[in-house]
């Protein structure tokens, strides 16, 4: 008996130890180590082919150019790990601006009371959104779209015009640098999304809660039957999600200076695409926070490259960036028929 529980369960071992070494990397990382591949590849290739390409500047602005973008799509990583989707986030954004607008201009509130209370407006947003979808079983696509249909509606009942922002508060924000090395600076956009995705790798990896949103992404009733607080969690990625669209309205307010219905128009499929295009599966479970990182900055990086081209429509970043998602979607297919084997 001692011997066969000795030598019972060490062909597995082996076996997985061999498949690794043959691969060189666990087939879970493949989606993030070929955006950041494609990453290099593009980078590398602007910079042959463009004068000026490289430079820390460039690379720089594609920070402050997406700031908003990532932190949008962080919560939108945590919603789609979680087996969902949130498709209110860029109507989110743009009742955000509005109400920044409004109550600045029109009623002459203070922006330390209109950004807490704009972030807290985001949260319950999604919160409720959660509270629904967890409540009543309800399918997470049809609720959010019911969600982005009266976030958006919202705007208009403030106003149908776009609001111009005037505070000086606002302007000096958008106009501060940070020096970085040499004349490369960045923007307090691009700190503060920097900081939310340092902060939701660490919430993702490193928390119960991101565990929580894991197990739920694996399988919602394996995870019930762990015992894990499956109701609150879900809950909680909508409310995150909010919370994410509410702080990425601040900063897309310091970007446009303006409050307007039709801010951030498509913005929850960029959010998407840079979410798979970053690695993590649509059926959930399986992803990284980083990953989300580099899926934005393909966004980025193919706008600039066409930007430096000057001769081909701003529309061909639609067309690479369709290309891309079919390939990402067909290498999580290959990764998830694979996953058996495993």
């Amino acid at each position: 008996m001692s011997m066969t529980m000795k030598t019972g369960p060490s062909p597995l071992p082996s076996a997985a130890h061999s498949k690794s070494s043959r691969t060189g990397l666990n087939p879970k990382y493949l989606p993030l180590a070929a955006t950041i591949s494609l990453f290099v590849l593009v980078a590398t290739l602007g910079s042959v082919f463009y004068d000026g390409f490289f430079s820390a500047q460039v690379f720089l602005n594609l920070l402050i150019d997406n700031a908003f973008v990532i932190v949008v799509a962080v919560g939108m990583t945590f919603v789609i790990l979680s087996g969902g989707i949130d498709l209110s986030v860029g109507s989110v954004i743009a009742l955000t601006t509005m109400v920044s607008a409004a109550l600045v201009e029109h009623h002459g509130w203070s922006p330390a009371i209109v950004i807490p209370l704009v972030l807290v407006m985001g949260t319950a947003f999604g919160a409720g959104m959660g509270v629904l979808i967890e409540r009543y079983r309800l399918q997470p696509f049809i609720v959010t779209l019911a969600g982005m249909f009266l976030a958006r509606g919202l705007c208009y009942l403030i106003s149908i015009d776009s609001i111009s922002i005037t505070n000086t508060f606002y302007a000096e924000v958008s106009q501060i640098r940070i020096p970085v090395w040499g004349e490369a600076s960045v923007s307090i956009s691009a700190v503060i999304a920097v900081g939310v995705l340092l902060a939701a790798i660490f919430i993702a990896h490193y928390t119960a809660f991101g565990r929580a949103v894991y197990a739920i992404g694996g399988s919602a009733h394996s995870a019930m039957l762990m015992g894990l607080p499956v109701r609150r969690t879900l809950v909680g990625v909508y409310a995150l999600s909010g919370l994410c669209s509410a702080l990425a309205g601040v900063i897309f307010t310091f970007y446009m200076l303006s409050g307007y219905g039709l801010h951030a128009m498509g913005l929850e499929l960029d959010a998407i695409a840079a979410v798979v295009i970053g690695g993590t599966l649509l059926t959930g479970g399986v992803g990284y926070v980083a990953g989300t990182l580099f899926g934005v900055l393909m966004l980025g990086i193919i706008q600039t490259l066409i930007s430096f081209d000057g001769t081909l429509s701003s529309w061909w970043t639609r067309i690479v960036v369709g290309a891309l998602l079919f390939v990402f979607c067909l290498l999580q297919r290959f990764f998830t028929s694979r996953g058996p084997q495993r």
